[in-house]
């Protein structure tokens, strides 16, 4: 199923299913139990990110060609940090590029794969990480590499943490319609121009690898969302160096999943 997250012209706030001409059929249910069509349609006034998130686990470094652009060894272990829960933001709304770094932020693109966990998961297997698994969605891991860099004492978690820098959506597309999330086109789109081109298959540690090291020793949620990591092609990489600016508008898209847009603005 495909699921969407709206608010109809009332801005009540509901869940919804086959999306199309500006309207979706109305769910009933709660997210991560029994969700049914009710054949009921509504008019969709504004996509929101189709999850609330209760935690971010975000990974770095996880697609090999991006290790190799950035001239970095392959890592040993999966290199986790986390984001704020109110860095998350909606299909097509705008992000503030930080005005709290005086010499520029450098905020660059990240398309990735998030996943979205629907049954609590400790300790589980790789075998059976996948089974915890709701849904997926595109993400935007959004990042401002100065301070990524240089302010913040060697954390991530400052430069990829301001508000907006966690674009979710377009929908929350459930496990089952996702056979192999190793084998999924992933690109992001700078004002129309192919910024990142690559596929999930070039991962360096897989959904489940990364939902059972996550899980040791550590509950994971339903509700908890980890994005996998981002594919080649980011800006800070590029000679020169590709940083957003007021007025670009950035596009993830990932195969099955949809197109998420977000406009920038100063």
């Amino acid at each position: 199923m495909k699921i969407i997250r709206f608010l109809d012209d009332l801005q009540d706030e509901h869940l919804g299913t086959k999306y199309r001409d500006g309207s979706a059929e109305l769910l009933s249910g709660v997210l991560y139990d029994e969700l049914l069509p009710t054949g009921r349609r509504l008019a969709v006034q504004s996509l929101l990110a189709p999850v609330v998130p209760n935690n971010i686990f975000c990974i770095g470094l996880n697609y090999r060609e991006h290790a190799r652009e950035t001239g970095q060894e392959l890592p040993r272990y999966p290199i986790v940090f986390m984001k704020p829960t109110t860095a998350v933001t909606d299909p097509d709304a705008t992000v503030a590029l930080p005005k709290c770094c005086k010499r520029g932020p450098e905020v660059d693109f990240e398309a990735e794969l998030a996943v979205v966990i629907g049954r609590t998961a400790r300790d589980v297997s790789e075998d059976d990480a996948l089974n915890h698994v709701f849904g997926y969605t595109a993400a935007n891991d959004i990042s401002a590499r100065k301070w990524q860099r240089h302010a913040g004492g060697g954390q991530w978690i400052k430069g990829k943490g301001f508000d907006g820098f966690c674009p979710l959506g377009p929908m929350l597309v459930t496990a089952d319609e996702i056979c192999d999330p190793q084998r999924l086109d992933i690109s992001t789109l700078l004002n129309g121009q192919v910024m990142q081109q690559s596929n999930t298959a070039d991962m360096i540690y897989s959904v489940a690898q990364l939902i059972s090291y996550l899980s040791q020793d550590t509950t994971l949620l339903p509700g908890t969302v980890i994005l996998t990591g981002t594919p080649s092609g980011v800006g800070v990489a590029r000679n020169p160096p590709l940083f957003l600016a007021d007025g670009d508008h950035v596009s993830v898209n990932i195969e099955g999943i949809g197109q998420l847009n977000n406009l920038m603005t100063a």
